[in-house]
């Protein structure tokens, strides 16, 4: 397997959690792995919630901060690694998510580093039959890194937008 997860820590924040690039990383090549992408390269920054209000007022038109966006890239030449885009989490959001849904923040990070490589291949949560497959693959994913369901009874609503 050829795959390729370039990390940018891009907020001093995330150094109050040392795993955090080993979590993403794994969670990413799970969700690949699972989708059947053997050849591919994905980017990541690990941002704060300054630069995701920015990017989400620009990319989206929106002025506030969300968890994870994420920017699918065209499609790849045949034979080339398909650079499948570039997925922003934001620290402060993702932390306070975590706390609020008493879930350890690394498994919160695993979650929707997930999230963001499955909207990379062109899962969505548009519609209830969507979010369904789409939430599917995640337990599934989450399961094998031994992350619990994360759309448990008690759990959080679903993850949006990315």
């Amino acid at each position: 397997m050829s795959v390729t997860v370039e990390i940018a820590v891009e907020s001093p924040r995330w150094s109050s959690l040392p795993a955090a690039a080993a979590a993403v990383r794994g969670a990413i090549e799970a969700a690949l792995a699972d989708c059947g992408q053997d050849n591919a390269e994905v980017s990541i920054a690990l941002a704060d919630d300054a630069q995701m209000r920015d990017l989400n007022l620009r990319w989206r038109g929106k002025d506030s901060t969300t968890n994870v966006l994420s920017f699918p890239a065209p499609e790849a030449l045949p034979g080339e690694a398909r650079f499948l885009g570039d997925i922003i989490l934001a620290f402060e959001t993702i932390e306070r998510e975590a706390a609020d849904e008493a879930k350890p923040l690394a498994h919160h990070v695993a979650h929707l580093a997930v999230h963001g490589t499955l909207h990379l291949l062109g899962y969505d949560h548009e519609n209830d039959s969507d979010a369904d497959a789409m939430e599917r693959r995640e337990r599934d994913i989450l399961a094998r890194l031994g992350v619990p369901d994360p759309y448990a009874p008690g759990a959080a609503k679903r993850t949006e937008p990315a």
